[in-house]
């Protein structure tokens, strides 16, 4: 091993999404190039290069004065075996920062700049402050709509691209998709089983939960395995004709996960970088036709009608471009839909209707049959106004379970699957009267608190809907979790206010 090698050490820290190295103070490289913390360093082995951020340790037990370790990112990212030899140097710095320091200062940018930021963001050569800057300064309607179809495209030639045309010889390759904001709202678990059942192509490819209590793809993992490698994802949608998939390890628009790592501490999802995110990972999964469900209420992500349509525009605008059919809903976004908020909670939901159970969640079976009856009728042979009937038929039959039970098995069905958090507590109403509203953003909160996402069987279970009645003591909602401590923090914000509006009869 040469003087200036370092030995590679895996350092087990998930820095999520950021390529993070570990020098010891006493290294003779930190003091020779000047090193400091923050530093971006360009780390090479074995003929792979990578970027990453400096972190300087004092502790000999993370790292040694003669070893390099690396972030869980980095480690994967570099993929060569520990203790392999390895060279650290200053980075230079990423090509289109100049065009990020541009939108930062509030010009429009190019579809080169913008194709340049994301090659770089796709590439890890961003910083998790320079990526944060990108978000902050494309936030709200900074982008025009201009900018945000080339901020599209650039995501999709950042990752790979599968094309089913073959597998439809020219037919429609379908998908449905939600804004987000609404809890439990699980209707592309439905959607999907349904219209695969109907023989039509449905690769559906979502990311997981951003800012809420749970995503398709966290409440399908509680029944199988959604982190599937490009090649079997291909091979699972041939066989069942779709799939309810992570999008992160098909690198289907990878740049996108990376900006979602960024905009989920920040709790920011704007419509631009909404459009690109939801669009590109629609395309680069082959979709040909899309659903789209823009959900509009008073706590929902869309407070307006009026501005509904300003973003169905914009996706519509986007998606014409790109050669995509698309189809949007505005509906109902006034309060959860289904009973259960977070991944065991909801997936109970979806298999209470997909199993035709009488005591299944109503609204979420109406909202999927709606949906699905509107993806079905992108299928040439189906008359406008018949495909909800033939989602009913599907769902009703029993096919959509049968599809259902396909899906998990060829995707891997889990052989323990999570169990509801053993630890609760109800929250109780503490006056008679009718409930007027339901506070999504509060729910989720709640839901988040008591460890949804990460923890599975966490959440919040509700007992009453809009325009039921309701007397002092009643249970409005159960808090699930399964550590002692987040049930404290979330019943502390339940306790602060239940999310829920009643008015005295």
């Amino acid at each position: 091993m040469d003087a200036h090698d370092l030995q590679i050490r895996r350092v087990g820290i998930d820095t999520w999404r950021e390529n993070v190295a570990y020098l010891h103070r006493d290294c003779a490289v930190v003091r020779a190039a000047g090193f400091q913390a923050l530093a971006k360093v360009q780390v090479k082995a074995n003929g792979q290069t990578i970027s990453a951020v400096l972190n300087v340790v004092d502790d000999a037990r993370i790292v040694s004065a003669c070893e390099l370790g690396l972030s869980e990112d980095a480690f994967a990212r570099l993929d060569v075996a520990e203790g392999h030899p390895a060279r650290i140097a200053p980075a230079e710095p990423p090509e289109s920062l100049p065009a990020l320091y541009r939108k930062v200062a509030g010009e429009r940018l190019e579809r080169e700049d913008l194709h340049a930021i994301i090659r770089d963001v796709a590439a890890a050569r961003y910083s998790k402050i320079e990526l944060a800057a990108f978000v902050v300064a494309t936030n709200g309607y900074d982008l025009d709509r201009d900018e945000v179809l080339h901020l599209t495209s650039a995501m999709i030639a950042a990752g790979r691209r599968l094309d089913w045309q073959h597998a439809v010889r020219g037919g429609p390759v379908v998908d449905k998709h939600c804004i987000g904001g609404i809890p439990g709202n699980r209707t592309s678990m439905l959607v999907v089983p349904i219209v695969t059942a109907h023989g039509m192509l449905c690769p559906k490819t979502s990311s997981r939960a951003i800012t809420s209590p749970a995503g398709t793809a966290d409440t399908m993992e509680v029944l199988a395995d959604v982190e599937l490698p490009f090649e079997r994802l291909q091979q699972i949608v041939r066989d069942t004709n779709g799939c309810l998939a992570w999008g992160g390890t098909a690198d289907l628009s990878p740049a996108d996960d990376i900006l979602i790592s960024v905009e989920r501490p920040l709790a920011i999802d704007s419509p631009g970088q909404m459009v690109a995110s939801i669009l590109s990972k629609k395309i680069a999964a082959g979709s040909t036709h899309l659903v789209l469900d823009i959900p509009v209420g008073p706590t929902a992500k869309v407070r307006s009608m009026p501005a509904a349509q300003r973003l169905r525009k914009l996706f519509e605008y986007v998606a014409d471009r790109l050669h995509l059919q698309l189809d949007v809903m505005i509906t109902d976004g006034s309060q959860p839909i289904g009973r259960g908020i977070g991944p065991v909670l909801e997936a109970r939901d979806v298999m209470q209707v997909l199993h035709n159970d009488p005591d299944a969640p109503s609204d979420l079976r109406d909202k999927a049959l709606r949906l699905a009856g509107r993806v079905i009728e992108f299928d040439p042979d189906v008359r406008g106004g018949d495909g909800w009937r033939i989602a009913r038929d599907i769902l009703e039959s029993g096919r959509a379970l049968a599809q259902m039970q396909a899906l998990i098995d060829a995707q891997g069905r889990r052989a323990v699957p999570p169990t509801l958090g053993e630890l609760t507590y109800d929250v109780l109403a503490d006056a008679p009267g009718r409930v007027v509203a339901i506070d999504n953003l509060h729910l989720a909160r709640i839901a988040r608190l008591a460890g949804a996402p990460q923890v599975s069987g966490a959440g919040v279970d509700l007992r009453v809907k809009l325009g039921e009645a309701v007397q002092p003591g009643q249970p409005l909602y159960r808090i699930h979790a399964c550590f002692p401590a987040d049930l404290a923090f979330a019943c502390a914000a339940a306790g602060r206010a239940s999310g829920y509006g009643l008015r005295s009869e």
